[in-house]
């Protein structure tokens, strides 16, 4: 059976996600090629990629995988009362079957998620349960979706967690400032709501309530990993915070980076990479922009310094005195 052709309820396990994950509980893992018979199992959350091996899939517990499934909206009381006599009768041969590694500590303090569409599910969940305050780090990505509909989607969830009396705080790089898509969201939210630039920030990370953080788990973000780790927690909100404090309003109040000396804040930002010996792509990548726009900008950098080439550009950026602290 193929995954184009393997569709059924979430509520229900097929014969082949039934055998595959009864053998994961009792060997304690199944390979990553096992699931492609019941490709269900990771879509559903019960198997997941293994913290130090991501080609290795560990079961989660039955007794969390069973609650996980239960968590019902109010529009689908009535379902999910049917829903759970079902997975109550799947689940309870199962639940003798669970092994030392499938009832650890750790798989609830850190969780693989498999898939973007798994990562969105346990966003939406987290800001359901949330009633106090969501931080988010956002990098730049040029792969990002910006159709409307997803657009619309992200403002109506933002807005529901905002209407229980909770706070955001979000940080972006200094080219959201120029990006039609944020600035529509941020004028149509309600609420307490602020928004910061920099130049560079971290990966993208997401805290909830001081509780539940995700952060990406690979280099392409396809997978992520939920922390519920009370000192992990603590180092993420940490570092928000640092950085916080050295951003630049957005919203709901903008403020313009100061220009000292004729030399913007992006171009500072630019000389300071250019000097460690960073190429046009490097600085692009990090502050988030095209390479033809970083190269528009060193070229207005090397004429305000007077410079002909990028050697001497190095030298003379070394010699402005430009990047030593203010004050």
């Amino acid at each position: 059976m193929t995954e184009a052709t393997h569709r059924h309820e979430d509520e229900e396990l097929c014969a082949a996600g039934l055998d595959l994950y009864a053998r994961a509980l009792r060997e304690g893992h199944v390979g990553s090629a096992a699931a492609t018979a019941a490709p269900c199992l990771l879509d559903a959350g019960l198997l997941h990629p293994a913290i130090d091996d991501l080609d290795r899939l560990e079961p989660t517990a039955p007794t969390v995988a069973l609650q996980r499934l239960l968590r019902t909206s109010d529009d689908r009381i009535a379902r999910e009362r049917r829903r759970g006599e079902r997975l109550a009768d799947v689940f309870e041969p199962l639940m003798r079957l669970g092994t030392r590694a499938a009832t650890g500590e750790d798989t609830t303090a850190l969780r693989i998620l498999s898939s973007k569409e798994r990562t969105g599910q346990a966003i939406e969940e987290a800001m359901a349960e949330g009633r106090h305050e969501l931080l988010a780090i956002q990098p730049y990505d040029s792969k990002a979706t910006r159709r409307p509909d997803i657009l619309e989607e992200a403002i109506k969830r933002d807005q529901a967690f905002l209407d229980r009396g909770t706070r955001m705080r979000a940080l972006y790089q200094h080219t959201a400032r120029h990006a039609a898509y944020q600035r529509a969201r941020y004028e149509r939210l309600t609420g307490d709501v602020e928004a910061r630039t920099l130049d560079e920030v971290t990966e993208r990370l997401i805290v909830v309530d001081h509780a539940v953080a995700l952060i990406p788990a690979n280099a392409d973000r396809t997978l992520a990993l939920e922390v519920r780790h009370p000192a992990l927690i603590a180092y993420f909100i940490n570092t928000f915070d640092r950085l916080w404090r050295l951003a630049t309003p957005m919203h709901p109040h903008a403020v313009q980076p100061p220009a000292p000396n004729g030399i913007t804040p992006r171009q500072r930002a630019i000389a300071t990479l250019l000097i460690e010996g960073h190429t046009d792509a490097d600085i692009a990548d990090r502050l988030g922009m095209n390479v033809r726009t970083a190269r528009v900008h060193i070229a207005k950098l090397a004429a305000t310094l007077g410079s002909e080439s990028r050697a001497q550009l190095g030298y003379l950026i070394g010699r402005s005195g430009i990047l030593e602290p203010e004050g």
